[in-house]
């Protein structure tokens, strides 16, 4: 049976892969599974976002799914009402970091956790079969609309930092939500905790003028030369449904995903002593040498944030992230949220008293590359074979795609969840290594398409 499914929900093109009728059919699939409601339903600033969600709308009411619209609001927003408000699930319309064009469908569990694959199969069985509810016209579901998710949301973050100590610090920030729904909360959050923001690309806008919605180096030029030119002490920057968090030093230097959330490691295991830390297996050494300094536990994961999530709840986590820039601080919720990530960065520069700079130096050093190649997605797992007959005399990690080790590193091929892509990751420990590693991973992939005509 065909997938709809990715690591991270339904993604596509709209109005070619993502349509009205899609998303009609999906709803119905969605709210057949859940059987009742409340389901809460929310998305990003997509251009698309509008016409896809008035369709999920309309297949959940259809089958007799009561709904509450909760607006514009990024997706932890979301979750986090779905658990508070005691809601069934929530449906958010979004494509998270993807490019414009692209947009998808996520789904919600009570929990406010995306669903586990097992309901993600049921689901699709449901939208495979045309197996639908079928309610008579006194049961349709009935629709309620809040305004008020956003609130709950930022007072909860409140709760959680320590709001008088960032103050006292007196921090000059740089907020860039990339014009997706970031701008909702964060800008809030940073001049509430008495911080003097600045903001660049705030305004909503579903074409995203300012920058792609991924959030990298490549990306935040201007949010570095801004943080830079304003003497700010960091800057901080959100995908398009502000889910993830990446920050730059007060240098204007990017700082990667592995080595915020490693700072926030050392942040959460000085507070609680112990506790166990969840990340993919895609994450730098750099956090496993900082949870084995701290006294605590890690555990690996397949790459995905629902993954990431879920094992974080089971082994009850204290927290987790991924390279990405996804932060899942659970004493708040256990799912990535970039405001939450935001907030805790800026309470450890208040706790610490130092730039960013000097924390980011003095975590271990190891340097990495990462790339992407295309490759459509029927061709993924024929490739990965290929790839995995061709390494069978390397150590292998297999958990997700390939880790292959090498003398001087590593080396993970792995196909994307969520893009028609194959994604390398290579880290070593000087920076020739591994961009020379980078280029025999390429490589690999490369002979391996040829071979198979892709």
């Amino acid at each position: 049976m065909t997938r709809l499914f990715g690591t991270n929900g339904i993604r596509g093109v709209a109005n070619i892969d993502m349509t009205p009728e899609f998303a009609l059919k999906i709803g119905k699939a969605i709210g057949t599974h859940f059987k009742k409601g409340p389901i809460l339903v929310g998305s990003d600033a997509r251009v698309s976002g509008l016409m896809l969600k008035n369709s999920v709308i309309s297949g959940l009411l259809s089958v007799g799914v009561n709904i509450i619209d909760v607006g514009l609001a990024p997706t932890p927003a979301v979750q986090y009402a779905t658990r508070m408000l005691q809601a069934r699930g929530a449906v958010i319309i979004t494509a998270s970091h993807n490019p414009p064009e692209f947009n998808g469908v996520k789904v919600i569990g009570s929990d406010g956790v995306e669903v586990s694959a097992i309901e993600e199969n049921e689901i699709e069985k449901i939208y495979f079969s045309n197996n639908y509810a079928t309610v008579n016209w006194q049961s349709i579901g009935w629709y309620e609309r809040r305004s008020d998710i956003l609130k709950i949301y930022n007072e909860s973050i409140i709760r959680k930092v320590n709001i008088g100590l960032i103050k006292k610090a007196s921090l000059k920030v740089v907020v860039d939500p990339g014009n997706g729904v970031g701008g909702l909360v964060t800008p809030y959050l940073t001049t509430l905790a008495g911080c003097e923001t600045i903001t660049i690309n705030s305004n909503l806008d579903g074409f995203f003028p300012g920058r792609l919605p991924e959030p990298n180096d490549e990306s935040l030029s201007l949010l570095k030369k801004t943080v830079k030119e304003a003497g700010g002490d960091i800057g901080i920057a959100h995908d398009g449904d502000a889910d993830r968090v990446v920050f730059v030093d007060e240098k204007g230097n990017f700082i990667t995903g592995d080595k915020s959330f490693a700072l926030l490691i050392i942040k959460t295991l000085s507070k609680f002593k112990k506790g166990k830390i969840v990340t993919p297996v895609a994450t730098s050494n750099i956090v496993k040498d900082v949870v084995e300094k701290y006294g605590g536990q890690l555990i690996t994961t397949k790459v995905g944030s629902v993954i990431v999530a879920r094992k974080l709840q089971e082994v009850k986590g204290i927290i987790g992230g991924e390279e990405n820039g996804g932060i899942f601080y659970a004493p708040h919720q256990y799912v990535r949220d970039g405001a939450m990530g935001a907030m805790l960065m800026l309470e450890y520069l208040a706790e610490t008293e130092e730039p960013l700079s000097k924390l980011i130096e003095g975590l271990p050093k190891y340097y990495q590359v990462k790339k992407k190649l295309s490759c459509p997605d029927v061709f993924k797992e024929k490739l990965l074979n290929k790839l995995k007959e061709k390494l069978r005399n390397y150590k292998i990690d297999s958990t997700d795609g390939l880790k292959i080790y090498v003398e001087k590193g590593w080396v993970l091929i792995r196909a994307s969840g969520t893009e028609p892509i194959i994604r390398c990751y290579i880290e070593s420990y000087t920076k020739k290594d591994a961009e020379q590693l980078s280029k025999w991973g390429v490589e690999l992939v490369e002979e391996s398409m040829r071979e198979l005509n892709v």
